[in-house]
């Protein structure tokens, strides 16, 4: 249904983002470490227009058949639904000033459950058109942290602030370099040889609770008897100290450790076009997840062992908070249609799967 089909009236403000595909850098942002997304060409959009009261009505076009849900400003409660994340959004910006209600129609091709970040895709659309439409003085950097805090204290998923700086400041021809610590970032070209295959397992995850949540309170467990405020502050040259922590916060600290490493590496591999050494390093980063983090399941490993073994590909690994979600490969361009159809069509008849292609 059209905007004003639902509400009777035009919206006023639109607001989009994209999703993100993370390159490398799993884990590390609740960690206070480095992080290498892009932007993918599947985007949210959020029409708006501002009501005199403060009352909010919301529709999504993933759930067509329903009715727009309502709710009244300063009202919000957690409904483990869709909305949370509309709700949140307003909970949170009545600090920045945001007084009146709005009507909202939300379409997106960003697949939910996917590890591509629809949630943060949401709030920033939601928040470019909110700013927009009262006129809010938020900057791209402060509407990515106010999208944190829907997740973290609203809908209560412990995430860290990679995905909404990334679909905040993302875009698809290059990989966005950022320090979550201090949110410096930068970007850093794709070589033009090269692009980015993503492609959904066709198993959905989610953040909150569960072993997302576990694997957080473990990495803070390991900080704190490393005696540092984060892993970030440890180094590879301190692997021996990290070793030798108990079992199992030895190896979720070895990942983070080693991970961090691997960001750094692969932005000098993209910077020199060295390919292949990237996608080494997409394998090592892999096998971390699947042994040290242990957030891969086995369906995920057998999906990235299919893309591996397709020519054109240089390396593939799990994107996202894992236990589900979607693969990302590095692969040369030329190649790169034929090769995601190898890889789907070989997953799919060898696992009785339902992988898709996503990009490109």
């Amino acid at each position: 249904m059209t905007f004003a089909e639902l509400y009777g009236r035009s919206a006023t403000a639109r607001g989009e983002a994209p999703g993100r595909v993370n390159l490398i850098g799993e884990h590390t942002d609740y960690n206070g470490g480095f992080v290498l997304p892009a932007a993918i060409p599947r985007r949210t959009i959020v029409d708006l227009a501002p009501r005199p009261d403060r009352v909010v009505r919301a529709w999504s076009a993933e759930f067509a058949e329903s009715p727009p849900i309502e709710y009244a400003l300063g009202q919000e409660q957690r409904r483990h639904e869709w909305v949370d994340y509309v709700q949140g959004l307003t909970w949170v910006l009545a600090g920045d000033g945001l007084n009146r209600g709005f009507d909202a129609r939300i379409e997106s091709t960003v697949p939910l459950g996917s590890g591509l970040s629809s949630s943060a895709s949401l709030e920033i659309a939601l928040g470019r058109a909110v700013r927009e439409a009262f006129a809010l003085p938020l900057d791209d950097v402060t509407l990515a942290v106010r999208g944190r805090r829907v997740e973290t204290d609203f809908v209560g998923a412990p995430v860290g602030i990679m995905d909404q700086m990334a679909c905040s400041l993302a875009d698809t021809t290059s990989a966005l370099f950022l320090d979550t610590r201090t949110l410096e970032y930068s970007r850093v070209p794709l070589p033009t040889d090269a692009t980015l295959l993503v492609i959904d397992s066709g198993i959905k995850h989610r953040h909150a609770g569960g072993e997302y949540k576990t694997r957080r309170e473990e990495c803070t467990r390991a900080a704190a008897l490393l005696g540092v405020p984060e892993l970030r502050d440890v180094k590879p040259a301190e692997l021996e100290r990290v070793n030798a922590l108990p079992e199992p916060l030895n190896r979720r600290a070895r990942h983070v450790v080693t991970e961090n490493a691997r960001v750094l590496d692969t932005v000098a591999a993209l910077k020199n076009s060295d390919l292949r050494a990237a996608g080494r390093l997409f394998g090592a980063s892999h096998a971390s997840m699947r042994d040290d983090f242990q957030i891969s399941i086995p369906p995920i490993d057998a999906l990235v062992e299919v893309a591996r073994g397709v020519q054109g590909v240089y390396g593939a690994r799990l994107t996202g908070g894992g236990f589900g979600g979607s693969i990302v490969a590095l692969a040369n361009r030329a190649r790169a249609p034929e090769a995601a159809q190898l890889i789907v069509q070989a997953y799919n008849r060898e696992h009785h799967g339902a992988a898709r292609v996503l990009v490109p």
